[in-house]
């Protein structure tokens, strides 16, 4: 949310919620980062729960997503893969994801970066790389890589199965002690 939003939501100043921001930003529970327009000006401040705060305020830690998702893969019997699919598909419903894909790309970044991988996205034509600056599950994704990287593959693939022309090709993985894992996609011509 930016400070408008808040704004309204809490009938607040704007220089109050600005203070307040602050105060959560240096307390490292609140993430600001700078909304990419491609307009000239000012880009806009954004401001998210920081995914490292682990289940405060509500807010599911990456430990509790990942033990959730290995008790589907448990309860279902299903590969890792398929049960990260259908998360990718609950988390694209949630987003009212579909249509375009420079949308869709945002909302994978985005939702990468509530995960806690620190995303950066990078392209050349149509080729996407989002590498994955640091990794919530290291030492779980460490003890069984094929199982933690193909539930996160998964969800990125379903999160992008209904869109118009964005594609998952593959995760790269690594070991997160030494190197960034790189999430692979494509944009296709419509």
């Amino acid at each position: 949310m930016g400070v408008a939003e808040l704004t309204d939501h809490l009938g607040l100043n704007h220089n109050a919620i600005r203070q307040h921001l602050a105060k959560l930003v240096a307390a490292d529970l609140v993430v600001e980062a700078r909304e990419a327009t491609g307009r000239p000006g000012r880009p806009r401040l954004t401001y998210a729960v920081d995914a490292a705060t682990d289940s405060r305020w509500g807010v599911v830690g990456a430990y509790e997503r990942l033990s959730l998702l290995l008790a589907e893969v448990i309860r279902t019997g299903d590969a890792p893969l398929e049960v990260g699919r259908r998360q990718g598909r609950r988390e694209a419903a949630a987003q009212g994801l579909g249509g375009d894909a420079e949308s869709a790309l945002g909302a994978v970044r985005d939702t990468i970066a509530r995960q806690g991988f620190d995303p950066v996205l990078h392209r050349e034509g149509s080729e996407v790389g989002i590498d994955l600056r640091a990794c919530p599950f290291a030492a779980t994704a460490i003890a069984d890589p094929d199982t933690v990287c193909a539930l996160h593959l998964g969800i990125a693939q379903g999160m992008t199965e209904g869109t118009d022309g964005l594609v998952v090709d593959e995760l790269v993985a690594r070991d997160p002690r030494r190197d960034q894992c790189e999430l692979r996609l494509r944009i296709e011509p419509r």
